[in-house]
C-alpha cells in the first residue's frame, strides 16, 4: 500500500532530490519578451553588484564547480494542452495499491476529493468525516489511486511560511534589510503619491496581502540578488521577480503580482479547485494530492516562470529557492512546530456583525470575491452606503466595528481590526475593512466595541469605482474564505459564492439578499430588528 504520510517535523528540504545543471536556471530566470526588452545589457553603474555574505545565504546564480546531471523523468511523460483520450479501465490488469493518507490541518471533504479525483464512497477512514467543515488532522484515509502523470514531489514549504503567520509576527523587515545591505536597503519608489524604501515596499505588500515577508525576500534574492548584492541586468533591475511585462514594471508591480500567484496557489488548494500545474510552456502536471497549500502555491509561482525542468530544479534542486530561504532565516519547518496547524479543526468565528448602523439600509454589492488583489482568496464582501448617486462620493454615513477589538494597523484606506486583543495582527482573528476614508479615520491604538465608528466609507486604498467598504477576515495570518468551512456570518447572514466572483448571496432564513455591484431593490440589506 502506497503511504503518503505529511509530518512537517520529519521533512527536510529536498536539497539535491532533484538537480538541475545551474547554468540552465541562471539564463533563464523568467521569460523576456523580444518587443518588451531587446537586451539584457549590464545595468549602469549605479546599481549596486555587491556580492552576497557566503557565510549566510547561497547565491542562486553562481554556477557549481561540478554541474550535477539533468534529470531524465523518464517516469513523467509530459503533459501537453492536448485533450487525453478517456482512460478505458483493463479488468485484467493489476490494480494500482490504494493510497494511505492522513488528513492535514484544513482539509475538507470536497477539497479531498476534487485533489484525489475521487468520490465520497470510494474513501475507507479510519474514523467518520464530516460531509461540511475542517476535518480533524492525522485521520487516516485509504484512497484508490486513480491519478495519471501525478509528479511525487516533496513537501517544501509549511503553510506558515507562506502566509504572514506568527511565525513572522516579530520579524524586523527594515533591520534585516538594512543589514543585509544590497540594493534592496537602497531603493526607492514612488507608488501613488508616496513614496517608498524598498523595506517599506515589502512591508506594505506582507501587511496587504497578509504573505509572508521572509517569503518574500527569499524570492526577490533567488530572482535577482537584490537583498544581499544588486541586480546585473536591466530584467533583473526592472523585473526582480522575474515577471517581464511592462505593465508589472517596477518592484511594488512585481511584488503585487508575486503575492497574487501565491494566493491563487495557496487558497485554490485550500478550497480544491486546483489540482494541475500549466507552466510558462504550456505543459502541464497534475499536482501530486497529498501535498499542503503552502508547498503548492510556491509551485504553482515557479510554474508561472519557468518549463517544468526548470522549475523542478528551482524547487528541489541543490541550490533552490527553499534551500537558499533556509540559509537567509533559518530551517523553516523547525519554526513552523511553534505555530501549526495555523487553525485547530473546532475553531469558531466569533459573533460578528454587519459593519453599518443597524438603522440604515445599505446595499451588498460584491459576493465572495478576492480579499486582496485580482486573484486572492475569496474571502472579502462589498457593502455601499446609501448615497443617491453612483461613483466615487464623499459619504457622511459611518463604517462600524464588526466585533470588539482593538486597531493596529490604519493607512493607505485599510485598517485593520485584532480581534484578540494583543495587538498582533499575526496573531488570531482579525477583520480587515478597505476603503475607509482618512478623514475622520479611527486612530491605531483604539479600542472598538462592537458598533463603533471605524471611518466613513470611501474609494481611498486599492482599486474601486465607487464609495463602498470592503470587508474580510483572517485567523493567525490567513485569509478564511467567505464560503468555505468557516463561512462568514454576519448579523445572521450568511455569504454563499456565486458562479463568479462578486456574484453570491447572504442567506438568513427565509430572506435572501443577491449581491449587485449597481445596487437594486434585491441587494438591500439592515441589521435584522
Amino acid at each position: 500500500m502506497q503511504k503518503i504520510r505529511f509530518n512537517t517535523s520529519r521533512l527536510k528540504i529536498a536539497a539535491g532530490a532533484v538537480s538541475i545543471v545551474l547554468a540552465t536556471l541562471s539564463c533563464s530566470q523568467g521569460y523576456i519578451s523580444p518587443v518588451e526588452l531587446t537586451a539584457t545589457a549590464l545595468v549602469q553603474e549605479s546599481i549596486s553588484t555587491t556580492a552576497a555574505p557566503t557565510a549566510t545565504a547561497v547565491s542562486p546564480t553562481a554556477t557549481p564547480e561540478t554541474p550535477s546531471p539533468v534529470p531524465t523523468f523518464t517516469d513523467m511523460p509530459l503533459a501537453t494542452n492536448t485533450p487525453r483520450p478517456t482512460h478505458t479501465i483493463d479488468p485484467n490488469a493489476t490494480p494500482k495499491p490504494p493510497i494511505s493518507y492522513y488528513t492535514q490541518s484544513g482539509d475538507t471533504l470536497p477539497s479531498i476529493l476534487s485533489r484525489f479525483g475521487v468520490t465520497a464512497d470510494q474513501i475507507t477512514a479510519s474514523e467518520p468525516i464530516p460531509s461540511t467543515g475542517l476535518i480533524n488532522p492525522g485521520i487516516l484515509l485509504v484512497i484508490p489511486d486513480v491519478l495519471e502523470d501525478v509528479f511525487e514531489s516533496t513537501i517544501i514549504m509549511p503553510d506558515s511560511e507562506v502566509v504572514y503567520s506568527p511565525s513572522a509576527a516579530d520579524f524586523d523587515i527594515e533591520g534585516f534589510i538594512a543589514e543585509a545591505g544590497g540594493y534592496l536597503s537602497r531603493y526607492k519608489e514612488e507608488v501613488g503619491s508616496k513614496q517608498y524604501t524598498g523595506a517599506g515596499l515589502i512591508k506594505r505588500v506582507a501587511t496587504e496581502n497578509s504573505i509572508n515577508p521572509y517569503l518574500l525576500l527569499a524570492v526577490l534574492e533567488y530572482k535577482s540578488g537584490w537583498v544581499y548584492g544588486g541586480p546585473t541586468n536591466i530584467a533583473e533591475a526592472e523585473y526582480p521577480m522575474g515577471y517581464v511585462r511592462l505593465e508589472y514594471k517596477g518592484l511594488y508591480k512585481q511584488l503585487s503580482w508575486t503575492v497574487s500567484q501565491l494566493s491563487v496557489g495557496y487558497y485554490g488548494w485550500r478550497a480544491g479547485t486546483l489540482t494541475t500545474l500549466t507552466f510558462h510552456d504550456g505543459t502541464q502536471q497534475r499536482l501530486s494530492p497529498g501535498l499542503n497549500a503552502g508547498t503548492v502555491a510556491v509551485q504553482y509561482l515557479f510554474s508561472r516562470l519557468y518549463d517544468r525542468l526548470e522549475w523542478a530544479g528551482a524547487l528541489y534542486g541543490e541550490n533552490s529557492m527553499p534551500a537558499l530561504m533556509e540559509n537567509m532565516f533559518g530551517n523553516f519547518f523547525l519554526r513552523s512546530q511553534a505555530v501549526e496547524p495555523l487553525y485547530p479543526p473546532d475553531l469558531k468565528q466569533p459573533d460578528l456583525e454587519l459593519p453599518f448602523n443597524s438603522t440604515l439600509t445599505w446595499t451588498f454589492t460584491g459576493g465572495p470575491h478576492s480579499a486582496w488583489g485580482e486573484d486572492g482568496a475569496l474571502a472579502a464582501l462589498d457593502f455601499a452606503p446609501p448615497t443617491g448617486v453612483g461613483g466615487c462620493v464623499q459619504s457622511e454615513q459611518w463604517v462600524t466595528a464588526m466585533a470588539p477589538g482593538v486597531i493596529v494597523f490604519a493607512d493607505e484606506g485599510l485598517v485593520i481590526e485584532d480581534l484578540d486583543g494583543d495587538g498582533i495582527e499575526q496573531t488570531g482573528w482579525n477583520i480587515m475593512y478597505m476603503h475607509i476614508e482618512t478623514r475622520d479615520r479611527v486612530q491605531v491604538g483604539t479600542y472598538v466595541e462592537t458598533g463603533d465608528k471605524i471611518g466613513h466609507p470611501s474609494c481611498e486604498g486599492g482599486v474601486s469605482t465607487g464609495t463602498h467598504t470592503h470587508v474580510a477576515r483572517k485567523f493567525n495570518g490567513e485569509w478564511i474564505l467567505a464560503d468555505g468551512p468557516l463561512p462568514f456570518v454576519l448579523s445572521g447572514y450568511t455569504a454563499h459564492n456565486g458562479d463568479a466572483p462578486y456574484k453570491g448571496t447572504l442567506v438568513n432564513g427565509d430572506h435572501i439578499v443577491i449581491a449587485d455591484t449597481l445596487g437594486s431593490p434585491k441587494s438591500d440589506i439592515r441589521k435584522p430588528d
